[in-house]
């Protein structure tokens, strides 16, 4: 799970890219009374992410539910391929992140026919004006079509069971939780920081390489028993 939480983590700069804009919106739609007062607005915000994370957390069990059932038909599938396939989906989120590999992105349109049935209920909630609408707007928001997200339950769909399929998205939307939440609360401060590249193409690449890495340890174990990892 600590890999989740790090790959949510490394994740941000494509969170402000992808959500920043609607954290934005939402903050600045608050009474001016609420958007001026700091506890006011990071209730607000946690709020908004709270539900989001909960949305994470039931699609990680839908897609941990799927995975489970191949298994069982499947049992080599679970024995011999879950960890490699893993592997292979951080590398490819890494290339995803980095801009490198843009066919990646057509993955976001799996969850479109999803989000024109939801999109209209996440509307009724706007502007937002209560904290519980907050919370509900959230949980909405988390079905919003996102590769970065779809990558990760792809990962989660590769974890050995429903409770860590859907432990292993809480885990990563805590990695983009602190990111999400200041960029409630510092709108339209973290634009320089959005639109770095280097720091981009540096989360990218860390990914990538922790991908390879450990396809290296699973493909050849005696590199893995060397570094004394059982």
């Amino acid at each position: 799970m600590e890999l989740a939480f790090f790959i949510g983590l490394l994740s941000a700069l494509h969170c402000f890219g992808m959500c920043g804009g609607i954290v934005g919106a939402l903050t600045m739609s608050l009474h001016p009374d609420k958007r001026q007062d700091v506890s006011a607005l990071i209730k607000y915000t946690t709020a908004y992410n709270l539900g989001r994370l909960l949305s994470y957390g039931v699609a990680g069990i839908i897609v941990g539910v799927f995975g489970q059932t191949i298994v069982m038909l499947i049992p080599e599938f679970g024995g011999m391929l879950l960890r490699p396939f893993f592997l292979i989906f951080v590398i490819l989120l890494g290339f995803y992140i980095g801009g490198w590999l843009p066919k990646l992105a057509l993955i976001e349109n799996l969850g479109q026919p999803v989000w024109k049935i939801l999109q209209p209920i996440g509307v009724k909630y706007l502007p937002v004006q209560k904290i519980q609408h907050a919370f509900f707007f959230g949980v909405i928001w988390g079905w919003l079509p996102c590769g970065l997200v779809y990558y990760a339950l792809i990962m989660a769909f590769a974890q050995h069971g429903i409770i860590e399929s859907g432990l292993f998205m809480l885990a990563f939307g805590l990695g983009t939780f602190v990111p999400m939440l200041m960029a409630g609360v510092l709108v339209g401060k973290l634009v320089t920081l959005q639109r770095s590249k280097n720091l981009k193409r540096f989360n990218a690449v860390a990914l990538i390489l922790i991908g390879v890495f450990g396809l290296i340890l699973l493909l050849f174990p005696e590199i893995r028993d060397s570094f004394q990892f059982r």
